[in-house]
């Protein structure tokens, strides 16, 4: 018999589900429009996933396979639909991902009925998480993910291996493992993101060269690289793109984040910055752009951060953190950029084309140093004070 609790807890869940989203008026930025709710948590966690329904074998109604966080999801848009693969964090910290379905990308979200259950084909990996999705022209779609594993080499048990793991499907129902990315200059990687396009007849990867698995060492920001065969991915040189930069919100390292968006004036990218601070790292989101033709030059560099957390969003398990690693794009040109707030939940800050044109190659690039950056600002000030004198 299906314990009775288990009633009490849908309906709950379903007000959950069924709850509106809103635009936030109380910010505004011009560039894009923030929501007041998270679009996945916990919460939105199916009770199938977490509880034993028996009321014989779980008398009391217990979490069995409790759920600790949600975030750090890739997105697509197919056929009008809006789709999440979630990192899904249990209570073990064991991560997996999970397909959450959306009819309009700010609410409504569902997970599915089952979590993804990738091929066992790595038998030393702990654990998976951070999904990038890509429709590619090759017609499959791409999941490259971070593949951790127990690094045997030290005597140390908070020591792991990074590297990319690949999948490929046509529906996110069946999913087909191939080859972890091998990156001959790298020893380790993860945020890597496949290219939508073939570059030169090959598939392009932006990498995050490592020396380990939390320090960047030689690294020197978002790598790109080409491959023949994305069955056995190698990549025998990585070009660096955007850069790591002294003073800035990439200085200890910065990563790729969602597929990068094509527009007529270029690839626009959205990715993540980090820098340290006295409470620890801190991450941030921003955008730039590559050229069309060779996608590893960097023609657009927007000065500072495009998100930084705010608010409620800067509480969690690794506070003071936004991180991307998915957003899509609508047949209205209208963009929809997933991430989330200090891996805890999900988020959307929702723009277009058009305004993230203007953002990424009308704002001004960072000039290095604190005086030119005053210059900089006493600039527009005079600008516009000589408009308003005008009216």
């Amino acid at each position: 018999m299906i314990h009775e609790k288990y009633y009490e807890l849908l309906k709950e869940q379903e007000k959950l589900l069924a709850a509106k989203n809103e635009r936030d008026t109380s910010f505004y930025n011009g560039i894009y429009d923030r929501y007041v709710h998270p679009v996945l948590t916990r919460e939105h966690i199916p009770l199938t996933w977490r509880y034993d329904l028996n009321e014989e074998t779980n008398p009391y109604f217990m979490e069995r396979l409790g759920i600790n966080a949600v975030m750090n999801s890739g997105a697509i848009y197919l056929n009008g639909k809006y789709y999440l693969v979630a990192r899904i964090e249990g209570n073990d910290r064991k991560s997996f991902f999970g397909v959450a379905e959306s009819d309009n990308g700010v609410d409504g979200f569902r997970f599915w009925d089952y979590p993804i259950l990738l091929e066992d084909t790595c038998p030393n990996e702990t654990n998976v998480y951070d999904m990038r999705l890509t429709q590619h022209e090759d017609g499959y779609i791409y999941g490259v993910f971070c593949s951790e594993s127990k690094d045997t080499s030290v005597n140390d048990l908070s020591a792991a291996v990074a590297a990319a793991g690949i999948v490929r499907t046509k529906d996110l129902k069946h999913w087909e493992r191939l080859d972890n990315l091998i990156t001959k200059r790298s020893p380790q990687q993860r945020n890597v993101v496949l290219h939508p396009e073939f570059v030169d007849g090959k598939y392009a990867f932006y990498t995050r060269p490592m020396d380990d698995f939390i320090e960047t060492g030689s690294g020197g920001g978002i790598g790109f690289g080409l491959c023949d065969d994305i069955t056995h991915a190698v990549i025998d040189e990585e070009k660096m793109t955007s850069l790591r930069k002294y003073h800035t919100i990439t200085e200890a390292k910065n990563g790729a984040g969602a597929t990068p968006i094509k527009t007529d004036m270029g690839w626009i990218h959205i990715a993540h910055g980090v820098r340290n601070t006295a409470a620890g790292l801190r991450y941030v989101i921003y955008a730039f752009a590559t050229d069309l033709t060779d996608p590893s030059r960097v023609i657009a560099e927007p000065s500072g951060l495009l998100i930084g957390p705010r608010g409620a969003e800067r509480v969690g398990d690794v506070s003071n953190v936004v991180f991307t690693n998915g957003a899509v794009v609508n047949e209205k040109q209208d963009v929809f950029i997933y991430y989330a707030s200090s891996d805890t939940r999900m988020h959307v800050a929702v723009t277009t084309i058009d305004k993230l044109k203007d953002y990424v190659f009308h704002t001004p690039s960072d000039p290095g140093r604190s005086v030119e950056c005053v210059a900089q600002r006493c600039d527009l000030i005079t600008r516009n004070l000589e408009l308003l004198k005008k009216q």
